[in-house]
């Protein structure tokens, strides 16, 4: 599964190319929050050229015949988040893409979102956002009324035993189960939810004089290089060449892209299963500890970088 990126045609024909790998395309609407930055918000194009744009990729989307997918997927909906008008509005977005370009599921972290779409979109997936942080067989339950399918909360991509767990109940219970493989997230962050509210309300939050400005909690860790050596234990990722051992317990892999600055060396790594380089390239967002990298091989290892340039006498400059 990939994320849509606004205005870039390299990276839509490469998922339109490669479609036969390609679960589902996934993409916020218009200027709804979401768990990224605002898709119409830009310094080069008014809203009305980004969202022409959007429309028009969809349009070939849905005619290569590629699912999509349509994100409710933000922290917070502030004085809207039980509004009639809102949920009106969130009826006739689903309605108007579901006519025109056919969408077959949605994303949320809003319970009343899940309930309006099942009440009101009978065939549409509805499927509960990684950044509900569901680990649990009990937080899938108790809001099991709503949701059709679920994404595994990214800390537990490497625990065997509790993907089989859930699983398991997933398949008790007639769900599916979802994961997202290149989050550039630190594990368990303390800062993460405070962070996605941010983002929620990035549009109002630009407006104002703002005494602070906030990165992420990871920004300031990376900053020291005391904590790279036990990094990859701090982070969650799963390689390209590691993705064959969660076959049979994913219905399939996020990758996330909307914001990437290579969206397509993302996605052609994970369909070729294999990467060479700096794995910290392919997550989002792509960190950089340099001169350091987390060089992928066999086992993947901390290295630092030789920044030592030389003349062609081979003289050091």
């Amino acid at each position: 599964m990939v994320g849509l990126q606004n205005r870039n045609d390299s990276f839509l024909k490469s998922i339109i190319e490669n479609k036969e790998h390609i679960y589902e395309v996934y993409f916020s609407w218009g200027d709804f929050p979401n768990g990224r930055n605002n898709q119409i918000q830009s310094e080069d194009f008014t809203a009305w050229e980004m969202q022409q744009w959007q429309i028009n990729a969809l349009s070939q989307l849905g005619d290569a015949q590629i699912p999509l997918n349509i994100l409710f997927n933000a922290n917070c909906y502030g004085a809207d988040s039980q509004s009639r008008a809102f949920f009106n509005k969130i009826g006739s977005t689903i309605d108007y893409i579901k006519t025109n370009f056919g969408t077959q599921s949605v994303t949320t972290t809003s319970p009343l979102i899940a309930k309006f779409v099942k009440n009101n979109f009978e065939d549409i997936e509805v499927r509960a956002s990684v950044n509900m942080e569901i680990g649990t067989t009990e937080g899938m339950e108790y809001i099991a009324e709503y949701f059709d399918s679920y994404y595994m909360r990214r800390e537990y991509n490497r625990d065997f035993e509790k993907i089989a767990e859930l699983k398991g109940w997933c398949d008790e219970n007639g769900k599916k189960l979802f994961m997202l493989a290149n989050s550039g997230c630190l594990n368990f962050c303390s800062a993460h939810n405070f962070h996605d509210n941010l983002v929620a309300h990035e549009t109002e939050i630009s407006k104002m004089d703002n005494a602070y400005n906030f990165t992420g909690i990871c920004h300031e860790y990376l900053k020291n290089p005391d904590n790279y050596p036990r990094l990859m234990e701090k982070m969650n990722f799963v390689r390209p060449e590691d993705m064959p051992k969660y076959d049979g317990y994913f219905e399939a892999a996020k990758l996330a892209t909307r914001v990437h600055k290579t969206p397509q060396l993302v996605l052609e790594s994970y369909i070729r299963g294999k990467y060479s380089g700096d794995l910290l390239r392919l997550l989002e967002p792509a960190h950089s500890i340099y001169p350091y990298v987390i060089e992928n091989g066999e086992t993947p290892k901390l290295v630092k970088i030789n920044t030592d340039i030389y003349t062609e006498e081979g003289k050091k400059c």
